[in-house]
């Protein structure tokens, strides 16, 4: 899948489906040349004409129409004449930030590498993956630069990342590191984004890439819900369904940069790593610093076509695990029923309420430890409240079980409160600059997670809880930002390595733990969708999307997030009504109709229901599970966008085509009760498919291009699932 072509100084990447080219000008400077659909070669009929033009630089006195200004590159750096955004930034010991970066040699590998420390996309077996390494070398300060791509055989994804290896006898500093960098031909692409905020996480963001600089960052400690770590480049006339796309996304949970910049003679450059206000690295001699990697996808099938790799890929080759493949439980969530005030007694009746429904799973969410009777005290204490479980955590949990269904609990491991033992004993384990008090949020304050004694007491302190309660569920949350960077542990020349070190620790925390408790479901979660990032898909492999859960608003949230994650790393609930976050009062069949396409849970007091609702929920937990197969291993196609419209809509198609399932929603209603036809995506034209509600037949060609049509009603916030099994003609 890769090679070397010597006629052409070029690299190729290609698995029969796309083509990644870049070559060797001059003998010393890295070229991009193509990235897209499938070519047998690229020699050059796209490649920009240059010119002797005013402001570019010249490396070559000799030849006055080469610049590096105007070379499409493919790791560029600084003070080399490029004038664009770099790729590397390098302090020599004398203070100087002068690069010359130049190739030195190849190497092709089988298989794909690990990245030590990191989260990464992996390969089963090493005929799945070709690795290519190149290597370039800075003739300033002698550090190699290792530009490592990865193309897979069955998915149409490039992997990216980058080392830095210091032979020298003097330490240099890391001031800029992207994961990669790509110069694209043309100007006429439209940009997709997704930002938004808490409660409104993920929402698509689409306009022309223009003369400007487009920057997407996060310098939160955490990817964010304000920034998603994601650049999508598409034509001006792609859609859901048909058009060339092109995309990045990093795997990496913590502060990122992406710079989306129009060239002043066209192309476009697309860059993705550590973001540089908040992160630097002391490269002592000897040393090598790993960045973590890019996952590039092209597409000429459109967005969902492009999703489709994701969600291969990272269902596949991301997500790890017992749970990678294992159908994921119907479960109930103790917040939004009991809040703090929690006790064995209302857990216990409210877990064998859910066993009646068909509930799998009770989680009990915060408040079970000493002292926490509200958010300003206690995170850091992991012991059990002795007042509300007097017969201990570990007895309510068999209690659980015996009633009929599985025990989950929640931890905000990375955080601590002024009021606790942990506080009171270690004051010197939180992040904070010593000339200034720190910010609190949520009266919260960070752990250090650059020092080791911190991460060893996370992971004995999770999992001592664990041991006592065999629980089988963990929700990971983390809900504040980090301000005030600062470590008592970091020497002062390093303190910017802290917002990285940071996440290493996390990782290495959940590192351990998911190796010593395999059998755990580990579900993410910050506020919410605070951190859905692909980083924290590789050790826990579904992430709650919002603490949003109006039904409404789901739609959006569930449809931007699903363009990078399939829908079963979404956590996705069934609350009460009115809404905790919007107070709108939907129909319980539309709340049903949204979290069912995620990791169906319900999150209220179950007790309280009426029998007529008692029966809903059953007929909906058993219909889920009679589906769950499709929808949480099926592939998944956006229809209807509710960010831009009334409607909304997307269809599930099982892994063997056999049934397809089919969900439309509408907002408001339409006093004319006029018809929406969807086209469906995914079914096979040539086959026949029976509707389950009536037994009518439709071809799959039909469905496709003259599409289903909904059941309009007179009334608000109103849905409509269609199961369609495929049979003989």
């Amino acid at each position: 899948m890769i090679r070397y072509e010597e006629q052409e100084k070029a690299f190729y990447l290609d698995n029969g489906r796309i083509t990644y080219c870049f070559g060797i000008v001059k003998g010393q400077y890295l070229e991009s040349r193509y990235f897209g659909r499938k070519i047998r070669r690229c020699r050059g009929s796209a490649r920009p004409w240059y010119f002797d033009r005013g402001f570019c630089s010249n490396p070559d006195p000799e030849d006055k129409i080469f610049s590096l200004d105007t070379l499409p590159q493919e790791y560029p750096c600084m003070n080399q004449g490029d004038f664009r955004q770099p790729a590397f930034v390098l302090q020599t010991p004398d203070g100087r930030r002068v690069s010359r970066l130049v190739y030195r040699d190849y190497t092709i590998l089988p298989g794909k590498p690990p990245l030590a420390g990191l989260p990464a996309v992996y390969a089963e077996q090493p005929g799945e993956a070709e690795t290519l390494a190149v290597r370039l070398e800075d003739r300033v300060s002698g550090a190699q630069v290792r530009l490592y791509y990865t193309i897979f055989r069955d998915y149409d994804a490039i992997c990216r990342h980058v080392e830095v290896e210091n032979p020298g006898n003097e330490s240099l500093w890391l001031e800029r590191l992207m994961a990669m960098s790509l110069d694209l031909p043309r100007r006429d692409y439209d940009l997709v984004t997704l930002s938004g905020s808490h409660l409104q996480e993920k929402m698509p963001h689409r306009r022309p890439v223009s003369s400007d600089t487009v920057l997407l960052e996060s310098s939160r400690g955490a990817s964010s819900p304000q920034q998603t770590p994601c650049v999508i480049l598409t034509d001006p006339n792609t859609d859901e369904a048909s058009g060339q796309v092109w995309a990045v996304n990093f795997i990496y949970s913590g502060d990122f940069q992406a710079t989306v910049q129009a060239g002043q003679y066209g192309g476009v450059r697309v860059q993705m790593g550590m973001n540089p206000l908040t992160f630097g690295w002391e490269l002592a001699p000897g040393q090598r610093f790993v960045s973590p990697e890019c996952v590039l996808v092209y597409s000429a099938e459109g967005l969902n076509g492009m999703s489709g790799v994701f969600h291969r890929l990272y269902r596949q080759r991301l997500c790890r695990g017992l749970w990678r493949d294992r159908l994921r439980p119907v479960l109930l969530n103790s917040w939004e029923a009991f809040l703090f005030s929690i006790d064995e007694e209302k857990c216990l009746a409210l877990a064998k309420q859910a066993a009646e429904l068909g509930i799998e799973l009770f989680v009990l969410d915060d408040g079970w430890f000493r002292n926490r009777i509200d958010d300003r005290r206690a995170l850091g204490d992991w012991t059990e409240d002795p007042d509300k479980f007097p017969h201990g955590l570990a007895r309510l949990a068999d209690q659980v079980r015996a009633a009929g269904v599985a025990f989950g609990i929640w931890f905000e491991p990375e955080m601590v409160s002024y009021d606790s033992d942990l506080y009171r004993s270690h004051p010197d384990w939180i992040i904070r600059s010593p000339a200034c008090d720190p910010i609190l949020s949520r009266y919260q304050l960070v752990l250090d997670l650059s020092r080791p004694e911190v991460c060893d007491y996370l992971v004995e302190s999770v999992a001592r809880v664990l041991r006592r309660t065999g629980a089988s569920y963990v929700k990971w949350d983390m809900n504040r930002h980090i301000t005030d960077l600062g470590s008592a542990w970091l020497p002062a020349g390093r303190q910017r390595e802290l917002s990285h070190r940071y996440m290493l620790g996390l990782y290495r925390v959940l590192d351990q733990l998911t190796g010593q408790f395999p059998e755990v479901l580990f579900e993410g979660c910050s506020s919410g969708g605070g951190r859905f990032d692909a980083g924290m898909l590789y050790y826990m492999p579904q992430t709650w999307a919002s603490d949003n859960t109006d039904a409404v608003c789901r739609m959006q949230i569930q449809y931007g997030t699903s363009l990078l994650f399939p829908p079963v790393t979404m956590g996705s609930h069934v609350s009460a009504v009115p809404n905790h976050q919007t107070g709108r009062t939907t129909p319980l069949s539309t709340r049903f109709a949204v979290a069912m396409a995620g990791n169906l849970g319900y999150e209220m007091d179950i007790r309280t229901l009426s029998e007529e609702d008692r029966a809903e929920l059953r007929q909906q937990i058993a219909r889920y599970k009679a589906l769950r197969q499709t929808l949480q291993q099926g592939s998944f196609y956006r229809l209807l966008d509710p960010c831009r419209g009334n409607d909304a809509a997307w269809n599930f198609v099982s892994q063997d085509g056999s049934q397809v399932i089919v969900c439309q929603y509408r907002v408001s209603a339409d006093p004319l009760r006029r018809t929406t036809a969807v086209p469906l995506q995914g079914l096979d034209p040539e086959a026949v498919y029976r509707r389950q509600s009536d037994g009518a037949l439709f071809g799959g060609d039909e469905l496709m291009y003259a599409g289903l049509s909904d059941h309009p009603v007179r009334q608000d916030f109103t849905s409509l699932v269609t199961v369609l099994d495929r049979v003989e003609a």
